[in-house]
Formats: structure tokens, C-alpha cells, sequence
């Protein structure tokens, strides 16, 4: 059994296959209850991220994050729970939002999108889905969704 990270652009639905594993240089921290995540957010993550956090996400209560290092710009992968909903935001360290991801139900899935994974993946299961939501100039504009699925092993 495989466990795979699939995402499919909003325009073009092709499927780009990432298994799931970190590569890069990360920095990550978790909170096990509210009170370390609050302390932990003050004390490490940048404040122009944590502002560029709670405009965006009012509420949020971090669950993990890292630091990562991409094409010598820093950015903050921060997962967090918002209203009981599981979320990720990528945040430059100028507090600039670069993309955001929401946990959706499966059955909220595009028809064409569960139809593109059953035909590349046909014994899969869909374990997991997240719309990306990138931003541009400011605006949230649909990116793509990524999905998790669980495979045979080949």
C-alpha cells in the first residue's frame, strides 16, 4: 500500500504525482494543546506573518509549521484549524499570503476531478482533499485541489 499526494490544476487537470515525503530544508514545530500554539506563534513564527495569519484566518489556532527555503525566499507552510476546518496557508516572511489550502469532503470534489483520478488510479481510494486557493495581486483565485489516495502497491 502507497500512500500518494496528487494535485490537479483548476485549468488543466493533468496529475502531477508527489509522494508523500519533505525534501528541503525545514524547521518544524507542533503544538499539542492551545496554550503551547499560542506561545509558540509569539515567540517564533515572524509578526508579519502572524498578521498576515489572523487577517486572513481570524481564529486560527496553529497545529504545525515550517520554515522552508525555496528559490532563496522564506516562506512559512503554517497548518492550522479555523472552525473546526483543517487549513494550510503558505506566507512569505514580508507577510505576503502566496497560496492557502482547505480541507473538503471527497463528495465536494469537481465531478471531472474524481473522474481524472479514477482513471489514472483506478483501485485507489480518496483518502483526503484540499482545494488551493492561490492569491494574486490580492485576489483568492481556485489554483487546483490536491488529493491523497492510497494505492496498491505496484
Amino acid at each position: 500500500m502507497k500512500i500518494r499526494t496528487v494535485f490537479l490544476p483548476a485549468l488543466c487537470f493533468l496529475i502531477l504525482l508527489f509522494v508523500v515525503e519533505s525534501c528541503g530544508t525545514n524547521t518544524e514545530k507542533t503544538a499539542s494543546d492551545t496554550a503551547a500554539a499560542d506561545s509558540m506563534q509569539s515567540a517564533s513564527i515572524p509578526h508579519t506573518v502572524m498578521s498576515a495569519l489572523k487577517a486572513k484566518f481570524p481564529g486560527a489556532v496553529i497545529q504545525k509549521w515550517t520554515q522552508e527555503n525555496e528559490d532563496g525566499m522564506i516562506f512559512y507552510d503554517i497548518e492550522f484549524m479555523q472552525n473546526a476546518r483543517k487549513l494550510e496557508a503558505d506566507i512569505m516572511d514580508n507577510g505576503m499570503l502566496h497560496n492557502w489550502e482547505k480541507t473538503i469532503d471527497v463528495k465536494e470534489l469537481p465531478a471531472v476531478v474524481t473522474m481524472a483520478v479514477q482513471k489514472e488510479y483506478p483501485k485507489s481510494t480518496l483518502k483526503e482533499s484540499m482545494v488551493v486557493t492561490a492569491v494574486k495581486d490580492g485576489d483568492d483565485v481556485l489554483e487546483g485541489y490536491e488529493i491523497v489516495l492510497v494505492t496498491a502497491d505496484m
